[in-house]
């Protein structure tokens, strides 16, 4: 049986160790996994990002998030050049193990255009309506 499978029948703070559910992770053909931050307070969701396995080990160890960026082909430590870091609160796999929810203290805009979060193009009525500005 698979973790995944164990992880869905198993009881309420049953675990498992944390090494263990990394090998167990179907991370895709390029070594990634999709990550949702989302604000620990207020639920909302800032942005969508992706993580190879050191920049996940990395964000748990040291609380600060770190992604990894397909542009650069690199470990990126959000917030590092502009100050808007992302303090890890609390990390969640999703049941079958292919996306992480970061619930994160977001300080400063999550967005590098400068708005609180990267989903500020709402889709309505076969339109796209600008929903916030840059703080």
């Amino acid at each position: 049986m698979s973790l995944w499978l164990e992880l869905e029948k198993a009881g309420l703070d049953e675990s498992r160790p944390l090494s263990e559910v990394l090998d167990a992770i179907p991370w895709n053909t390029d070594g990634l996994i999709a990550a949702i931050a989302q604000q620990h307070d207020s639920a909302e969701v800032l942005m969508l990002a992706w993580l190879n396995r050191t920049a996940l080990e990395e964000t748990l160890a040291s609380g600060q998030v770190c992604y990894w960026s397909r542009s650069r082909q690199q470990l990126w430590r959000k917030g590092e050049t502009s100050g808007h870091r992302q303090r890890l609160v609390e990390a969640r796999l999703d049941c079958d193990g292919d996306a992480v929810l970061l619930l994160v203290e977001q300080h400063g805009p999550a967005c590098h255009t400068g708005r609180p979060s990267c989903f500020y193009n709402a889709v309505s009525e076969a339109r796209v309506r600008v929903i916030s500005v840059a703080q």
